[in-house]
């Protein structure tokens, strides 16, 4: 059996891939968001098959707003969580941080991950599509196939609600050879329209404590499910209620 970080980038990359050949439609992968170690060996032993960092739920974790976290230390997260378990790591690396594509992706594999985020928006504005595509292009040429990248589309979350918008983005990303596309936001109803639209897995943020359930999720189109820093929250607001009712009253007088 193997032991945490024993086993080869190739492997847990292989591995990592094959999960997202789905049996059937109801059948999303689902993927937990650790934001440390700790928090990655509990999803791990709870069962998941593979895991997805958060970038929003570790920046919290570090002390840092969303979109803050310096690159140095997102990698060190990224590094520690991998190294804690034996399922494929994928990570949140924002809009890559500015990194040449090659670095982005040595630095990826030197942390240990098997795939990747990346954003199409930067300061929230969306980025030119093609330009985006022309990266996305360079980054999975570097990788060269050890690296399952997830192209963000982030047309919902900047306030483009047409789905044909969405499904043209996602076209130019696929053809760089992205692995996967990840329309965050797109409302439960406009999923079907989306399957219709784009070739290959679709990943699509689900609510961990609110539906629809992953399964259904599956069978409006979702590949996989991933639930951004959605357990990070839930984990630091029982925390508050815990630590509020431990917390020593003042006496007064």
């Amino acid at each position: 059996m193997e032991t945490p970080g024993t086993s080869s980038g190739t492997g847990k990359a292989a591995r990592f891939r094959a999960l997202h050949r789905r049996p059937s439609p109801d059948d999303p992968l689902v993927l937990a968001g650790p934001w440390d170690a700790a928090s990655a060996r509990v999803c791990a032993e709870a069962g998941f098959p593979a895991l997805a960092t958060p970038s929003a739920g570790v920046a919290a974790s570090l002390g840092y707003a969303d979109g803050r976290t310096p690159a140095d230390e997102m990698f060190a997260a990224v590094a520690r969580i991998a190294r804690a378990v034996d399922v494929p790591v994928s990570a949140d690396v924002e809009d890559g941080y500015g990194l040449a594509p090659k670095e982005l992706v040595e630095r990826l594999l030197e942390a240990g991950a098997v795939g990747c985020n990346l954003e199409d928006s930067t300061g929230g504005v969306l980025k030119d599509a093609r330009a985006h595509a022309d990266r996305l292009a360079e980054v999975c040429a570097a990788a060269g196939g050890e690296l399952f990248v997830n192209a963000r589309v982030d047309t919902f979350l900047r306030g483009v609600t047409d789905p044909e918008r969405t499904i043209e983005r996602a076209a130019l990303y696929v053809a760089a050879g992205a692995d996967c596309v990840y329309p965050i936001g797109a409302p439960v109803d406009v999923l079907p329209l989306l399957r219709s639209g784009i070739q290959g897995p679709i990943n699509v943020l689900g609510r961990p404590t609110e539906g629809p359930t992953p399964s259904a999720l599956g069978a409006r189109g979702a590949t996989r499910v991933t639930f951004g820093p959605g357990l990070q929250r839930l984990a630091t607001a029982a925390l508050r209620e815990i630590a509020t009712d431990l917390a020593p009253r003042g006496t007064g007088g």
